[in-house]
């Protein structure tokens, strides 16, 4: 399921979701969080809870970060390893497939290591139970042998960082969130941070920018920092085929506007379910299944990727009958406002 959503949306532009596009994403990420840019109170938080465990010589807390797709969850895993001078593991919710996977992960760590699980919402349940003994109480029981003459030995692990991160904090179990010492969740990030974003990722890739340039990316970019580095490198190409290679204001509107990506960084499609909603069913309430259906999108899909932000820019709410287009979107669209019905 993960391979296909991935394929749905490799050719969306404004999509925070990870996709080929993105390969040459770690170039641009921060290694110290002094160069980390934005989330100024999980970063401040984060800062005293990494200074305090260095200066007792022990391991940082396990963390759990949590919020949408895009907003440096995983970059953010790797400044804390580098903060912390120590190594660090990757791995993701599905790839542990069972108990002996988690298990092998584990016993291979050093002390102080880094353990990094993406989509931890996603682990196998009876990996989760395996895994709230190793953090806890930093021990791996083990079951040998089968029937009667089963038995169990615990091995003691080294002293370890358990960093979880999810789009789905709903979705974790309430034993393993509250195993997490440390909870941050990343908020989306105002223009002026995606400013700052947009020059610095300008100048790693050495790319000409003008500051009102950037400003336009920046407002497009849906609060989102990977979506604002995404853009950046889309709207170069434009700048240097149709321009002096230098990115205006003038050459990131024509290179936005080609792409279909209007003022509020809303795509094509955005703008297509918003449509859909306010012409085919008044304005709304219309059941999440019917819309889907009506734009020939999966339904998954438009929860999870294209309701949030329209959601947090004003322009959809969720009701309990379904969804309905507020004024603002109608406005956004010039579409007349004329009030909405009640659909039976």
């Amino acid at each position: 399921m993960a391979i296909e959503f991935e394929k749905d949306f490799e050719e969306r532009i404004v999509t925070s979701t990870l996709t080929g596009e993105d390969e040459g994403e770690v170039s641009l990420r921060p290694r110290r969080l002094e160069e980390y840019i934005g989330q100024s109170k999980a970063k401040q938080n984060l800062a005293v809870f990494i200074e305090a465990a260095r200066m007792r010589g022990e391991s940082l807390d396990h963390v759990l970060l949590y919020g949408p797709p895009g907003l440096g969850k995983t970059t953010l895993v790797g400044i804390i390893a580098a903060e912390m001078g120590v190594s660090i593991r990757i791995t993701s919710g599905p790839a542990i497939e069972k108990s002996g996977d988690l298990a092998a992960l584990l016993t291979n760590l050093a002390p102080g290591d880094v353990l990094f699980i993406d989509e931890i919402h996603r682990l196998n349940r009876s990996v989760e139970e395996v895994l709230y003994p190793a953090m806890e109480d930093y021990a791996l029981d083990i079951i040998i042998g089968k029937g009667p003459s089963a038995r169990s030995i615990r091995l003691d692990l080294p002293r370890f960082t358990l960093i979880g991160a999810t789009t789905r904090a709903g979705q974790l179990s309430s034993p393993l969130r509250d195993r997490f010492g440390v909870q941050l969740r990343l908020e989306m990030y105002s223009a002026e941070e995606l400013l700052q974003i947009t020059q610095r990722s300008a100048g790693i890739l050495g790319i000409p920018i003008e500051p009102e340039g950037a400003m336009e990316i920046a407002m497009r970019s849906r609060g989102t920092p990977r979506v604002c580095n995404r853009i950046l490198k889309r709207v170069r190409d434009f700048a240097q085929v149709r321009s002096q290679g230098v990115i205006t204001r003038e050459v990131a509107d024509m290179a936005l506007s080609a792409l279909e990506i209007d003022s509020l960084g809303l795509d094509a499609t955005d703008r297509r379910m918003l449509e859909s909603i306010i012409l085919n069913f008044g304005g709304g309430p219309v059941g999440l299944e019917t819309l889907a259906a009506t734009i020939g999108e999966e339904s998954v899909t438009l929860e999870d990727v294209y309701e949030p932000y329209l959601m947090q820019i004003g322009f959809l709410n969720r009701t309990p009958r379904g969804r309905c287009a507020t004024k603002r979107a109608y406005d956004h669209l010039k579409i007349p406002f004329l009030g909405q019905t009640e659909l039976m």
